[in-house]
């Protein structure tokens, strides 16, 4: 008992010789720490899609913006698979300190939640959202050998075959999956999902002709498109893009309600200490911002689109509700 006593004298003395601003950082929880030195070392940054993709090279561009400025490399960590739900749990069982970090999107943080009845992750409660980043439309796309010269003309071929026509889409979950369902029931054809790890290795299967449409991102399409490899139909978006204004959207082409906004936004582990978050909302913003980025981004056909932590969690709460009618009216599950 004396021990005990003994001991905690000398605890009081010590904590005392501290000064009370050092006492509360040792008993502040980590959220309530200052974090003067952060980021002090490399940072991971979780892309759900494999690499080459829309997301991954707006990633890589936008990181390198950032690295440069935080004096910090970001290390880009591709972990495709599961609509984007295995990076999703990486960066839930990561520790909320800002180092670890992800590419989120439409589906990880709205649609999953509806089409995953056992998602292992809840899209709010476990990540803290830092910055929305770009946002775009994706259009209909066909190899050179298609028949179909409009997205009318394609789904009269898909008539023509008792056994439909294959699409390809970025991973079960993605807006090309869903877009692909609601324009089959939509139309009666019958479409073949075809879901891949990413959206370049679908563009890459559809150039050679391995399946023959695809709702793609213009940003990984265009140097096909280019190259007369590819052809684009419409545009599944409330308006013509204005970098490709020839083509129509899916409701001129004679589709509507065939559309869906993409969108990306930047993520850490819930819990992250809200200085930390602060800081990485300012240096993405002002990379997504700078004319370097721009530069790049804008004639590729996205919207930049940065914003608080806020205005990101804002988006999701939004569309976890109206994604989510989209997918139990669909009726898409995984496993399509």
């Amino acid at each position: 008992m004396m021990t005990m006593i003994f001991g905690l004298k000398r605890t009081r003395h010590a904590l005392a010789a501290l000064g009370t601003s050092a006492l509360f950082a040792i008993l502040a929880p980590p959220s309530a720490q200052a974090q003067p030195d952060y980021p002090s070392r490399a940072i991971t940054l979780l892309v759900p899609f494999a690499a080459g993709g829309s997301s991954d090279v707006v990633m890589r561009l936008v990181s390198a913006k950032v690295a440069e400025s935080v004096k910090q490399t970001i290390v880009i960590e591709n972990r495709p698979g599961g609509g984007g739900n295995v990076a999703a749990l990486a960066l839930k069982n990561a520790p909320p300190d800002g180092y670890t970090l992800m590419m989120g999107h439409t589906g990880t943080h709205a649609i999953n939640a509806t089409l995953y009845p056992d998602l292992k992750f809840d899209p709010i409660k476990d990540f803290q959202p830092i910055t929305a980043l770009i946002s775009f439309n994706n259009i209909l796309v066909v190899p050179e050998a298609s028949p179909a010269k409009t997205a009318a003309e394609l789904v009269a071929f898909a008539k023509s075959k008792p056994d439909g026509l294959t699409y390809g889409s970025q991973g079960v979950g993605a807006g090309g999956h869903l877009l692909g369902i609601i324009l089959a029931k939509q139309t009666g054809i019958k479409l073949v999902h075809v879901p891949y790890r990413g959206v370049a290795p679908a563009v890459t299967d559809m150039v050679a002709g391995r399946i023959d449409m695809m709702f793609s991102s213009y940003l990984t399409s265009s140097p096909h498109i280019k190259g007369g490899k590819l052809r684009m139909l419409a545009i599944a978006g409330a308006q013509r893009h204005p970098e490709i204004p020839q083509v129509p959207t899916m409701s001129e082409a004679g589709f509507p309600g065939v559309e869906m906004e993409q969108w990306f936004g930047l993520f850490a582990s819930a819990g992250t200490p809200d200085p930390i978050v602060r800081r990485l909302n300012r240096e993405f913003v002002a990379a997504l911002q700078s004319d370097d980025v721009k530069k790049v981004l804008l004639p590729q056909g996205s919207v930049i689109i940065p914003g608080t932590p806020e205005d990101l969690a804002a988006r999701i709460a939004r569309d976890v509700v109206a994604l989510g009618k989209v997918v139990k009216d669909s009726g898409a599950t995984p496993a399509e």
